[in-house]
């Protein structure tokens, strides 16, 4: 496992949060059986809290993805973070940016902190934990 497979796992998990979505494929290939996604922070530990298991958890993040009528679009931009390599397991921090527009018309620009443990699952390293924790949000305005 290296540093670039952990990060292309997290691009690819974000790609496919994207609306419309601009990678083919199915978000439960890219966590472990047994995966933990949560939110952190007064904000996301309310909002999301905490989901266990890989068919869980694509039941629970396809309640926002097409054919649900929540994301008009919506775009997610990983800056550099850092990942810690220990052998069959990694564990990455990064900030992540959020640009959405609901169904319902509004928008808005949302930071969130990502701490993410991947384990080396088969060839390929999985997210075996997911954390995130909104830091800022703003509406966008006009068009």
């Amino acid at each position: 496992m290296t540093t670039d497979e952990v990060t292309a796992t997290l691009t690819r998990y974000l790609a496919l949060c994207d609306v419309p979505a601009r990678a083919e494929g199915e978000l439960g290939e890219l966590f472990t059986e047994d995966a933990v996604w949560e939110g952190g922070g007064g904000a996301y530990a309310e909002k999301f809290g905490r989901t266990e298991g890989r068919e869980a958890i694509v039941a629970m993040l396809s309640e926002y993805l097409p054919p649900s009528p929540h994301f008009g679009t919506n775009v997610h931009l990983l800056f550099p973070g850092t990942v810690d390599l220990k052998g069959a397991t990694a564990h990455g921090s990064w900030s992540m940016q959020q640009l959405s527009r609901y169904e319902s018309g509004r928008a808005e620009v949302m930071v969130a902190r990502l701490d993410v443990t991947f384990r080396l699952d088969g060839d390929r390293p999985r997210i075996s934990v997911f954390r995130t924790e909104r830091l800022f949000a703003a509406p966008l305005l006009g068009e």
